[in-house]
């Protein structure tokens, strides 16, 4: 074997692989960000996007403004809200995106606390980023449709997505997001369930209900999941006011739902990390490539936004 033609070759690859990676960062730099939310619970109060994670204090929040890609190593974007007068008592430490030598549990443990804590810091993006990237390197998946179904079934409470674009009204309060999985051999069923509250005055919160998206689903190869669209509804809870303009809510759940979970046709989503509790969602498809969905299951564990 000529080991020198095989060190020349990968000493090849190796700067070539630097020269795209260099393309490509220099390619993101100049795309244009958007403002966006990357908290799954989020409310809109006093002219405020709060943190659905943090309780108001007098009706007051923080505001943020944030973008992200996706978790590429080069495709999270960030954009936080300037304000130097404020201090960050949660702040993350410089090296918190430095994963060497942390396991996977300690990585699934620094991830879960500081999703709630994000307030659209450049080094929480990065560090939400390498806590995933450890995840998915390290996920051992599982071997047989039984046990994968018996995993991903349940009730699973959206925690952060790459995908939160919409800019959500005053009228509309999202109060959770959940993703229920039936599973029965290669099939099954996936619904997404959001509890919101409408104020058509913008001032009463006084229509309530849960808004669900139906979908069907088929594991095709490893554990894809291959989703089709069956059906939008809308169930006023009891004893609410009925809503006057019904394709007007259905529009603002629309602009604040992350997109891929308002309608996934033609996607497919690849799970790559899943636990007791936690699941890493990535899609694939022509309009979410790379986006990255991360949930919890239901009361597994208890967030707390105001941890040290």
């Amino acid at each position: 074997i000529n080991i020198r033609g095989i060190d020349n070759n990968y000493n090849s690859l190796l700067k070539h692989h630097r020269a795209i990676r260099k393309k490509i960062n220099n390619i993101m730099s100049s795309f244009k960000k958007f403002e966006v939310i990357s908290l799954l619970l989020f409310a809109l109060s006093n002219n405020c996007v709060v943190n659905g994670f943090a309780p108001l204090v007098n009706g007051k929040c923080a505001v943020t403004s944030l973008s992200a890609e996706g978790f590429g190593r080069t495709s999270v974007k960030e954009k936080p809200k300037n304000d130097s007068t404020k201090s960050e008592p949660h702040s993350v430490p410089s090296d918190a995106a430095n994963t060497c030598g942390m396991s996977a549990a300690d990585a699934k443990k620094a991830l879960i606390d500081l999703i709630p804590r994000m307030t659209g810091k450049d080094e929480e993006y990065r560090a939400v980023e390498s806590y995933v990237n450890l995840l998915e390197e390290q996920y051992v998946p599982v071997q047989t449709i039984d046990f994968l179904n018996l995993a991903m079934a349940g009730e699973w409470q959206l925690l952060f997505s790459t995908n939160l674009t919409g800019r959500p009204s005053r009228k509309l309060r999202l109060r959770e997001l959940i993703q229920k999985v039936e599973s029965v051999g290669f099939n099954g069923s996936l619904t997404n369930m959001a509890q919101w509250d409408l104020a058509e005055d913008e001032e009463v919160f006084d229509c309530t209900g849960i808004f669900n998206v139906k979908c069907s689903y088929q594991i095709n190869q490893g554990a894809r999941m291959i989703v089709d669209l069956n059906d939008h509804e809308i169930r006023p809870a009891k004893g609410s006011k009925i809503p006057s303009d019904v394709p007007g809510l259905v529009g603002l759940l629309h602009r604040a739902f992350p997109k891929e979970m308002f309608d996934p046709s033609g996607h497919a989503f690849d799970t790559t990390y899943l636990d007791a509790d936690l699941r890493v969602v990535r899609l694939t498809g022509p309009h979410h490539e790379g986006v990255r969905n991360i949930f919890m299951r239901k009361g597994s564990f208890e967030i707390n936004p105001a941890s040290d």
